[in-house]
């Protein structure tokens, strides 16, 4: 039965079309960290997939700031505090001080965190691979959402509604 309510529910997203595109987007990404949570738990390794970009940023070895992370990711410097906070408390990154300016401070990998890296780079080529086979099937997915990514750097939903309210399209109206 929970089958049937999932199609109902799938099915009244649907019928919003690209109005519901960000909730469309939300599903998506909570099925992959869904996924992605059982395989790690399966392998019985405690990560947690919103760890992912920041801790992949620093597998690498270099110590960067949260201004670099933040840059590297297109997220804000909050998203990456945040985490930056949990992947501390998992005893995986550490805080050192810059040594070209010490004012300010990098993030690493802990020695928890470099072994960390390298028991899951088998699982992380696997994702990487299945990724690829998924976005294949999918029709190249990356693709089409770059390109909602450019077309929203160029105007953003907000402009765009405004632009609609403003006479652009002349049929809408705000509520008042």
């Amino acid at each position: 039965m929970a089958a049937g309510a999932d199609e109902i529910s799938e099915d009244r997203l649907a019928v919003y079309g690209a109005f519901a595109l960000g909730g469309r987007l939300r599903r998506l990404s909570d099925r992959i960290d869904r996924d992605a949570k059982s395989i790690y738990e399966k392998m019985g390794i405690e990560f947690e997939q919103r760890w992912f970009p920041l801790f992949n940023c620093l597998r690498g070895g270099e110590a960067l700031s949260v201004t670099d992370i933040s840059d590297r990711l297109g997220i804000s410097h909050v998203s990456v505090s945040v985490t930056r906070k949990s992947l501390e408390a998992a005893g995986i990154v550490k805080s050192i001080r810059d040594m070209s300016d010490g004012r300010r401070s990098v993030l690493g990998l802990t020695s928890k965190g470099k072994a960390l890296a390298v028991e899951l780079e088998p699982l992380f080529a696997a994702l990487d691979l299945a990724s690829a086979a998924l976005n294949a099937e999918a029709g190249n997915a990356i693709t089409a959402i770059e390109r909602l990514e450019q077309a929203l750097e160029s105007k953003s939903l907000a402009e765009r509604v405004d632009h609609i309210f403003d006479g652009g399209l002349g049929a809408v109206s705000p509520v008042a």
